[in-house]
């Protein structure tokens, strides 16, 4: 079982965190391969276009020395947080917080475009209740995203509100009018939504819990598996641990609850067919 396969599609590294120590916890638990997805750092306020490109200038460095101190496949998400839009807006207005946000939208198209990235995420809108003004601006700022990605044959990652069929084919709508196959619109914390009739062709991403992987499982095995670690010092272990996706993919397949072919399917397969860029 040491050849499987084993990814996860959403880890969060803090440079005043475990970083790279987080990195070879999950490589020495069975893990081969991650999505590294940018977060705001407390070293960066978000002000203007350059804020945005030191941000992912720090995604960027860890992602490579992680590579260089493991043997781990790390591919690249950068992209403007959603929820960022809403201090920006307070402290500038929301046609100039709009305008940076679409600046660092823009900026994560370029890194993709320079092959330092893979995907532009995550970007989407904040997830809980906020005016629709924000909601609006939001959504513009995400259509433009996937207008880019489209244009890089790469993929985007959704933060949002909680999965539903409605949202995913709300989305798949958006991705359709901005040229980009639902298939490169993936929900980041997705429900068990595995069906196209439950998912509009969006890929889903789900937290790597026993209850949901079964669901899925149950239905397809057309999704990915991650944790949303966080690295944060202050919380350990936040949102699940490092660890998380080899544990239960491995206990799994020892288990006789998962298939080598599901296995590679969910660990090399979907990974490598969306974060290959198409041109």
């Amino acid at each position: 079982m040491k050849d499987v396969p084993v990814y996860d599609n959403h880890i969060h590294l803090d440079p005043r965190g475990r970083n790279i120590e987080a990195l070879k916890e999950f490589e020495a638990a069975g893990g081969t391969g991650l999505t590294l997805v940018t977060l705001p750092y407390k070293d960066v306020q978000i002000s203007c276009a350059d804020d945005f490109r030191r941000s992912y200038g720090i995604t960027l460095s860890m992602a490579e020395r992680g590579r260089e101190l493991t043997e781990l496949k790390i591919n690249v998400a950068v992209g403007p947080y959603p929820v960022l839009l809403l201090p920006l807006a307070e402290r500038l207005g929301l046609e100039r917080a709009e305008a940076i946000m679409r600046d660092g939208m823009r900026i994560a198209a370029d890194l993709v475009a320079e092959g330092r990235a893979d995907v532009i995420g995550e970007i989407g809108r904040p997830h809980f209740p906020v005016p629709n003004e924000i909601v609006e601006a939001s959504n513009r700022i995400l259509v433009y995203g996937m207008e880019l990605a489209s244009a890089n044959g790469c993929p985007v990652m959704i933060h949002s509100e909680s999965g539903s069929p409605e949202l995913m084919a709300e989305l798949s709508e958006m991705a359709g009018s901005s040229s980009l196959d639902p298939g490169m619109v993936i929900k980041h914390f997705s429900p068990p939504l595995v069906l196209e009739a439950e998912n509009s062709g969006v890929m889903p991403s789900i937290p790597a819990s026993r209850k949901t992987v079964r669901e899925a499982l149950s239905k397809s095995d057309r999704f990915m598996l991650e944790t949303d670690y966080i690295d944060d010092p202050e919380r350990p272990g936040a949102v699940m641990s490092v660890n998380t996706v080899p544990k239960k993919v491995l206990g799994m397949l020892s288990s006789g609850e998962m298939s080598a072919e599901t296995a590679w399917r969910i660990g090399a397969d979907t990974p490598d067919s969306l974060f290959t860029r198409r041109r």
